[in-house]
Parts: C-alpha cells; sequence; structure tokens
C-alpha cells in the first residue's frame, strides 16, 4: 500500500482528496500547514506528497525546498497558481508534476501513477552498521540479532548516523532531520537522546564519538565485533 501525505490548508481539498486517494488503496496523512507537513514527512516517511503552495507560514515552495534537503520522496505540486514562472520555480525546485486546480480525479490518480512509476519500485530498505541493522520500513532495529527498542527520536537520529557512518554528522544535519520544524538550538536536547541511545549500544561494537561543539559519528570497532559475536 503506498503512503501519500497532502499538505493543503483547505478542509474541503484535504477531505477531497482523502476520499480519491483512499479509493485506490493508498494510506493517506493530513497537514494543514507547512511546518507540519515537514513534520509529517519526516515522521511517516511517504510515498509521495500532494503539495499545495498557499500554506500559511512556510510557502509550499518554501516546504519542497526544505523537504529536498533531506529527501527525495516524490512531489506533486496542486495549486490555483497557473503561472508559467511558479510552474518552472516549483519544477527546479524539485517537483515531479504541478497539476493546476480544480483537476479531474482521474487525471490526478493518472499523473500519480506516472511519477511513482517513473521513480521505480521501493526496496525494503535496511541499514547495517556492524552488529545494528536499522528496517527503514517497519522502524525496527536490532542489535547482535536481537530486538533494540528505541523511541521514534532516537530511530531517526541513529539512522541519521548510521546512513553517515564513519563519518561526522553535525548537530545541525541531524536536528534537520529530526526536528524539521526546528531551525536552531539542537545541541541539549541532541545530547540527551545521544546519551540515551549510547546506554542502549553498551557491550555492543557500535559506538558514537562525539566531536565536541560540532556534531557525532558512528562508529564500528571490529575488535568488539569479533568478542561479542
Amino acid at each position: 500500500m503506498n503512503k501519500a501525505l497532502v499538505i493543503d490548508d483547505e478542509p474541503q481539498m484535504r477531505r477531497l482528496l482523502r476520499l480519491l486517494l483512499e479509493s485506490r488503496g493508498y494510506q493517506v496523512t493530513e497537514a494543514d500547514e507547512g511546518l507540519r507537513g515537514l513534520q509529517e514527512a519526516a515522521f511517516h516517511r511517504p510515498d509521495v506528497v500532494l503539495l499545495d503552495l498557499g500554506l500559511p507560514g512556510p510557502c509550499g515552495l518554501e516546504v519542497l525546498k526544505r523537504l529536498r534537503e533531506w529527501s527525495d520522496v516524490p512531489v506533486l505540486i496542486l495549486s490555483v497558481r497557473d503561472q508559467e514562472i511558479t510552474k518552472v520555480e516549483a519544477l527546479e525546485l524539485g517537483a515531479d508534476d504541478y497539476v493546476t486546480k480544480p483537476f479531474g480525479g482521474a487525471e490526478l490518480l493518472a499523473r500519480l501513477q506516472v511519477i511513482l512509476r517513473r521513480r521505480g519500485p521501493r526496496h525494503t530498505p535496511v541499514i547495517a552498521a556492524g552488529s545494528l541493522s536499522l528496517d527503514l520500513l517497519h522502524h525496527e532495529a536490532r542489535l547482535k540479532h536481537e530486538h533494540l527498542k528505541l523511541t521514534p527520536t532516537e530511530f531517526t537520529i541513529l539512522k541519521t548516523l548510521a546512513e553517515h557512518a564513519g563519518r561526522l554528522v553535525t548537530h545541525n544535519q541531524i536536528g534537520r532531520f529530526v526536528w524539521p520544524q526546528q531551525t536552531t538550538d539542537f545541541g541539549e536536547v541532541l545530547r540527551v537522546h545521544i546519551n540515551h541511545l549510547r546506554k542502549k549500544l553498551t557491550d555492543s561494537d557500535v559506538r558514537i564519538i562525539n566531536d565536541p561543539g560540532i556534531g557525532y559519528r558512528l562508529e564500528v570497532h571490529a575488535g568488539e565485533a569479533a568478542r561479542t559475536a
């Protein structure tokens, strides 16, 4: 089942899109403003985003720009704006298609199918680092083949570090993935979550290394892996 995120400030439009998408088997999540949309995209990891441009808070183009900093999820713009310059700007920022309101349901569904087909089938992604494995589809973590209990925030932090294992990831880079609605002051709250993660990774071959004032790095210690195997 494909997951769709609808970001639109009009309740009637969100209701219409939900009915249309659910009739074709989509699982639908809604957001009524830009920051909420970014948060839902980070948490739910949709297969496609339907994005309005006239949003309160960050406008649709700004949401698209921020989204493209950390995600390649297909984005279909739905807007009453039909100026060529706006369409070009949206496509240059990374939108996959642009549909002008009002639109026909059949056309919208067809365009969604084209976008998803063009992107190809999504794999069941699993990130492995030493004895740690993260199933991104089911949001499950395992350490030495045992279930590792993590909060959603801890999972996202660990995923971000594991994707860049061996490389330094700055506080701001981690923060943009975990708390996309914030822009600054990630350091202190991030430190608390990192300390919790370190405790949960104790006695394993996986270490979270701190570069004071800059960020964190996930490292795998082969010697420890041999002792714990």
